[in-house]
């Protein structure tokens, strides 16, 4: 969750699936509304425009963003999950409108926060409190979070979910699915029905406060011995299915670390790339929601606080054995275990086009080509990552349909894109293969 902008405004979080669905669906006509006309000058003008270029407008994204901002819940958070983009894809117009999705929502009013906290906790709830601030330090998709004092001296921060949001997801998920099909951005031929599940599946865990509070309190005591991190403590007296209490951690935004000297900025991104890998390989669990928001910083300590556990997920060892052995041919370069594993995993299908085939394997040996080099890897150098792209568009353009892909599998490749991202965002330089050499070897003790 993040920072709380001093613009965005309190505004009651539509909660009845009557009314969700008639904002969702007013946004979908307005979207369309504005591609028919901007699709009939273009005729006029005797272009022939593309359902995409009439998508993807400033005015058509800034209406769905701020749609989007506006319901929160299920409607955002796949706003979120289309636009963890690391802004080399998208056009700079786009990548500046779609980050606001990454942000910030807009707030609970704190009527409407009284009323939700009345239905979760005991009466009189308030004279327990010593201090309790209505205005959220942080917001996100499915709720808010606000600074309080116990009577007792503890200083607790209360994630309270936004009403009607885990009553919501389905019908959220199903229209904006049927957004994305209408907008032309989905190849054609590409099975969306099951990411859509998918994606109502982790919403609905996402929603469960309960469960989060169970995984935060199993990190606290997983990393207790790792001096670079910091969890808050969970408050289970405080927390309901709707509410998560926990302690309160000064910090700042992990973006203030971005101009530390460069061995902090080092250390950092090591803690940050081990601690997935550790995730990964040793723990078979992983927090695998990447945005920015859910890492924090201490300068006074050099510690990072970790947030928001509700994405974590219990890996499948069949996939984590799988990276494993994509790992180790990678860095011995054998081509023919790289090509049978990559099928193992799915990332190409038994039926996929030799051309297809030949691409998708060359994108993965440009990868690991680049991890094999002598010395540190540099993720500020953008060349692999715009290889990368150029490749996959070409693929895209070519007709590829990319095969579904295992829910662990998805998870797994979005948490090292934003890792990426944000080691390259720190600015660091790192022994990528002895990392990966290490967890290699591991296998064969």
């Amino acid at each position: 969750m993040s920072e709380q902008d001093p613009n965005v405004r309190a505004l009651a979080v539509p909660s009845s699936r009557v009314s969700r669905f008639t904002r969702l669906s007013a946004m979908t006509a307005g979207v369309a509304g504005n591609m028919a006309v901007n699709g009939i000058a273009q005729l006029a003008q005797g272009q022939r425009p593309a359902m995409r270029d009439l998508l993807i407008t400033p005015q058509n994204i800034t209406r769905i963003t701020e749609k989007l901002a506006q319901m929160r819940g299920a409607a955002m958070k796949i706003g979120q999950l289309m636009s963890m983009d690391t802004g080399e894809f998208l056009p700079p117009e786009m990548a500046q409108i779609m980050a606001r999705l990454r942000d910030n929502a807009h707030t609970m009013p704190p009527a409407q926060l009284r009323r939700v906290l009345d239905t979760q906790w005991p009466k009189n709830w308030l004279s327990q409190f010593a201090k309790f601030d209505v205005r959220p330090i942080a917001a996100a998709s499915i709720g808010q979070v606000h600074r309080a004092r116990l009577k007792d001296g503890r200083d607790l921060a209360i994630k309270v979910q936004y009403p009607g949001v885990a009553d919501s997801i389905d019908s959220d998920v199903a229209n904006v699915g049927a957004l994305l099909r209408m907008s032309g951005l989905i190849p054609k031929g590409f099975a969306l029905a099951p990411y859509l599940e998918e994606a109502r599946k982790q919403l609905h865990q996402e929603t469960d406060y309960t469960r989060e509070g169970q995984y935060l309190a199993r990190f606290g005591a997983l990393l207790a011995d790792a001096p670079a991190f910091d969890v808050p403590a969970f408050i289970p007296e405080w927390s309901t299915p709707q509410v998560l209490a926990m302690s309160y951690v000064e910090s700042v935004p992990i973006e203030a670390a971005f101009t530390q000297p460069e061995a902090e900025r080092h250390r950092i991104a090591d803690a940050l790339i081990g601690l997935t890998l550790r995730e990964l390989f040793d723990e078979g669990l992983m927090q695998s929601d990447p945005n920015f928001a859910n890492y924090r910083y201490d300068p006074q300590t050099g510690r990072i606080i970790l947030l928001d556990f509700g994405a974590t997920c219990e890996l499948n060892p069949t996939v984590v054995a799988q990276y494993r052995a994509l790992l180790a041919a990678g860095l011995v370069d054998d081509r023919a275990a790289l090509a049978r594993i990559a099928q193992e995993i799915g990332f190409v299908a038994p039926d996929t086009a030799d051309r297809h085939r030949k691409a998708i394997m060359d994108m993965m040996q440009m990868a690991f080509d680049a991890l094999r080099a002598n010395g540190p890897f540099d993720f500020t150098d953008k060349t692999l990552p715009r290889a990368m792209q150029t490749a996959g568009i070409a693929l895209a353009e070519d007709g590829f349909i990319p095969p579904p892909l295992p829910i662990d599998v998805l998870l797994l490749q979005r948490k090292f894109g934003g890792m990426f991202l944000l080691a390259s965002q720190l600015g660091a330089q790192l022994d990528m293969s002895g990392y990966f050499a290490r967890y290699v070897a591991s296998s064969a003790r």
